[in-house]
């Protein structure tokens, strides 16, 4: 009786190891995969991102060639999310994290729609 149950307690074992073993190789596959699914050429820029992100830092992405960030287009939706957002009294520094595009961006779409004073 008490041999019975040694053995189901051994065979219960054996499994969990087994179950164990299978999560830990599900893990490691989609842990692999999580650069390409988010873009990234390689784990170092991956991880890079990551770490950005994790102290609250905008992850500025790169080309796919690793090299200068590419260009944000200025759509017309930008243009208007840019002149309500002046409209709300945010700053150039809170529009471009907003609307996700440089500080220089937000002053030349406000010149374009003549939302700066001029300079006397």
């Amino acid at each position: 009786m008490v041999t019975n149950k040694i053995k189901e307690l051994e065979a219960a074992k054996a499994k969990l190891a087994q179950l164990e073993q299978s999560i830990a190789d599900e893990m490691s596959q989609e842990l692999a995969s999580l650069p390409a699914k988010f873009g990234y050429d390689s784990p170092k820029a991956f991880i890079k991102a990551f770490k950005a992100a994790v102290n609250g830092t905008p992850v500025a992405r790169k080309g796919a060639k690793g090299g200068k960030r590419t260009r944000a287009v200025i759509t017309d939706a930008i243009k208007a999310k840019v002149k309500e957002l002046v409209a709300a009294d945010k700053t150039g520094a809170q529009i471009a994290k907003l609307v996700g595009i440089s500080q220089p961006s937000v002053q030349n779409i406000k010149k374009e729609l003549g939302l700066v004073k001029a300079r006397k």
